[in-house]
């Protein structure tokens, strides 16, 4: 069993954590990559599981979480290395620390604690915070740029794409009433009065603040671009991990395992294949691998977690 100390200590409760690394199949002395380091948790398992010898680069666009990371891991000297970047550089970042091939590589799309509850840039209407939602303060787009700038069929757009809300033309309309905003909770008031009172479990805030988070960080193009790098990195054998947390997440990944499983990608309707596409993953899981019930309970936010493995070829 896996076992972890102060992991709240850090900032992140790493969500699947015994069922990813049973996944990755952890060699000693191997090399992996954790593309979303966050507060560590994912990362200091495969680095126990890998010792004596394992080696792990652990990058993040947020300059906090590699802050602490840094603290976490200055133990294991030159077997870690952080990167401050966005890993839609995944490759890059591989070839200018001489970090391939690898044995295993990990997502973890999930939003870390430090992000939610003590950053204030407003990735939660739970507290108020100015509408920023920027992963890297290098980024140069804004959630206030956004709701304050863009047109009301911008912004009804961008709410039903990726927030997936049914009433994206009532919020976005009222937004424009209501704006300028500049608040967490000036947007999550006015959301609020655009549809109604909560939905159970779900604020009605929530499919607003997903899609302005994603846009902001570009979420899906990065994920489609670390993905398609992810499989020149990969050794024959090396395992990929991806835990999502929302369904546009989780589609994306099973379309790309779907496809890099495939051989042939020619529609139909032609006879003889022109593509020359080749299999290059095999999947390790039909089906997604959600968290336990008892993972559920002693950390509500993992409900919505959903996870996909695939082993190069």
């Amino acid at each position: 069993m896996i076992t972890l100390t102060m992991s709240a200590a850090y900032g992140h409760e790493p969500v699947l954590l015994e069922e990813s690394i049973e996944a990755l199949q952890i060699q000693r002395g191997g090399r992996y990559i954790d593309c979303t380091v966050n507060g560590g948790g994912h990362a200091a398992a495969i680095l126990e599981e890998g010792s004596p010898g394992g080696q792990l680069l652990g990058i993040d666009a947020d300059p906090e979480a590699i802050k602490v990371a840094k603290e976490r891991f200055k133990s294991y000297g030159n077997n870690v290395i952080l990167v401050n970047e966005n890993f839609r550089y995944l490759e890059n970042i591989c070839n200018r620390h001489g970090f391939r091939p690898v044995n295993g590589i990990i997502f973890d799309l999930g939003m870390s604690s430090l992000q939610l509850e003590a950053s204030g840039r407003g990735f939660s209407f739970q507290q108020d915070a100015p509408l920023d939602m920027r992963f890297s303060p290098r980024q140069s787009l804004t959630a206030a740029d956004i709701v304050n700038t863009y047109s009301e069929q911008e912004l009804a757009g961008i709410l039903e794409r990726y927030g997936e809300e049914h009433r994206a033309r009532q919020v976005a309309r009222r937004i424009i009433e209501r704006r300028p905003l500049r608040t967490t909770l000036e947007l999550a008031r006015v959301v609020q009065d655009a549809v109604g009172g909560s939905r159970g479990r779900i604020h009605p805030a929530t499919k607003t603040f997903q899609a302005l988070r994603i846009v902001v960080n570009e979420e899906l193009e990065n994920l489609q671009l670390a993905l398609a790098q992810s499989l020149n990195l990969l050794g024959t054998g090396g395992r990929l991990i991806v835990i999502s947390f929302h369904s546009l997440e989780d589609r994306t990944v099973k379309e790309f395992f779907r496809r890099e499983s495939q051989g042939c990608l020619c529609p139909p309707s032609v006879p003889v294949c022109v593509c020359g596409h080749k299999p290059n993953l095999k999947l390790v899981t039909k089906k997604v691998v959600r968290p336990s019930s008892k993972e559920i309970q002693a950390n509500p936010r993992s409900r919505s977690a959903r996870m996909r493995v695939a082993e190069r070829i």
